[in-house]
């Protein structure tokens, strides 16, 4: 029997905030696997070094890694569906093909990304000075990819059933564990990005090990039985009906964030360490915006499948307002102090001040991005994830595409190359917000799944 949870009763800005602090020191602490390579390397190694655990390297992971993560999102809205709507056997058979996947996801990424990555690093035009730290660790990173893979999923798991502390207390031991490994592979071993990159996917290694335990010893529904790890095909292909367009979505960000980097790398080493840099302190907005993100997602998919949903439509509503001002607030001490910022993964001024230039160029425009995550993570709640999908990659990634290839050649300098960014995002809000005031996603969902019209919930509070 599914345990009692707050998120399809009650109040709703109680459990969403309590939801979302978790997920998003969570996604914090995930982020400073690679963060603290770079610091490390950045200031022990060199400026060759900091590119290479950033940079193109980082661009290629995230294509590979940011597809199976968009995929699994399947899994979460399916798993959190039947969890919401009380159904135990099929929470515990979507379970177990989660499971799978992660498994099957990580040996074949793992394989793709070792034999693909050198060709792809010079694609992208990597600066040959940089080329064999990229390599030595990027190959490291693939090597582990399972374990990364499966923490993900098992997380995910674990978040669609209303559970977000476990997560995050594994991550900062981790976290932890990974800074020690650094501090001992790359100081004391003088190991350098190959001692980086061991230190990351021993951690993550570790991770998967513990959420993996938690969900074996679990007494509820989403309990994990290892001989029951296997794919249903049926659910799977549930998971990769929802999963899919997101996976593409996500990989369409990052295609866009290859032409950008191969626009990037053509400023030289300086420019690209620049960026490296700047990816990093940009990574605590995109881990909040995703926080919300992953919030909205798995409230809306309970809600969802309770057919609870004008919860759905305020909890979108307390989402957006907690966004728009987290993010005009970070903009703010990001303008003001981002110097500071920079100074802890380099001393390089010519490095701190393009840094800075991409910062002031970027950052007041964040608030325009929020529309984009709040709503499509709703929809995609509710199993409605294609159009979501054509959505971001038309606005988003295809626009910055288009971009980069009309404007760049006509004024081919750093500005023109980073203004692709507040572009695509106020026209992927647009688009947003009039498919989400349009109503029709929620109304074809509810007769898809054959559930009754929708009636207004009288005792939600907001």
């Amino acid at each position: 029997m599914v345990k009692e949870n707050r998120i399809t009763e009650g109040v709703i800005w109680k459990p969403l905030l309590s939801f979302f602090f978790p997920i998003l020191l969570g996604t914090f602490f995930q982020q400073l696997y690679n963060t603290v390579d770079a610091i490390i390397v950045g200031n022990f190694v060199g400026t060759q070094a900091l590119a290479a655990v950033g940079g193109a390297t980082g661009t290629i992971i995230n294509l590979l890694v940011g597809f199976f993560v968009g995929l699994s999102a399947g899994a979460t809205v399916i798993i959190s569906q039947y969890y919401g709507a009380r159904m135990a056997r099929e929470t515990m058979q979507a379970v177990h093909t989660a499971v799978a996947l992660g498994i099957v996801g990580g040996l074949i990424f793992m394989v793709l990304g070792m034999a693909l990555s050198p060709w792809a690093l010079e694609v992208m035009g990597t600066p040959d000075d940089v080329m064999d730290y990229a390599v030595v660790y990027i190959e490291i990173y693939f090597g582990g990819m399972v374990f990364n893979l499966l923490y993900n999923m098992g997380s995910g798991i674990l978040r669609a059933v209303g559970d977000s502390k476990r997560p995050l207390y594994f991550l900062i031991l981790c976290t932890v564990l990974n800074l020690v490994l650094d501090l001992l592979f790359v100081l004391v071993f003088h190991w350098g990005v190959m001692g980086a990159a061991i230190a990351t996917i021993t951690s993550q290694a570790v991770s998967a090990i513990l959420i993996l335990v938690i969900l074996m010893r679990s007494s509820d529904v989403y309990r994990v039985y290892l001989k029951e790890i296997r794919l249903d095909m049926h659910i799977l292909r549930n998971i990769i009906q929802i999963g899919l367009p997101a996976g593409l979505q996500s990989s369409m960000y990052s295609i866009s964030n290859i032409i950008i980097q191969t626009s990037i790398n053509a400023f030289g080493t300086t420019t690209v360490a620049a960026w490296t840099a700047y990816g990093k302190i940009d990574g605590l907005f995109w881990m909040i915006m995703g926080a919300f993100g992953t919030s909205v997602t798995t409230f809306s998919g309970q809600n969802f499948g309770a057919q609870k949903y004008d919860r759905i439509r305020k909890s979108v509503r307390i989402c957006l307002t907690m966004a728009f001002g987290t993010a005009i607030l970070m903009s703010a001490i990001l303008l003001l102090w981002g110097s500071y910022v920079y100074q802890l993964f380099t001393a390089d001024a010519q490095v701190i001040q393009v840094g800075m230039e991409i910062l002031y160029t970027i950052i007041p425009f964040y608030f325009t991005y929020v529309c984009v995550e709040i709503f499509s993570g709703a929809i995609r709640g509710t199993g409605d994830s294609l159009i979501p999908m054509i959505i971001t990659c038309l606005g988003t990634c295809v626009l910055r595409i288009v971009w980069i290839a009309a404007a760049v050649p006509v004024w081919n300098d750093l500005q023109t190359v980073l203004l692709s960014y507040p572009i695509a995002w106020i026209v992927t809000s647009i688009l947003f917000i009039i498919y989400y005031l349009r109503g029709n996603w929620l109304r074809r969902r509810i007769r898809h799944m054959g559930f009754a019209p929708e009636e207004r919930s009288k005792g939600a509070k907001s």
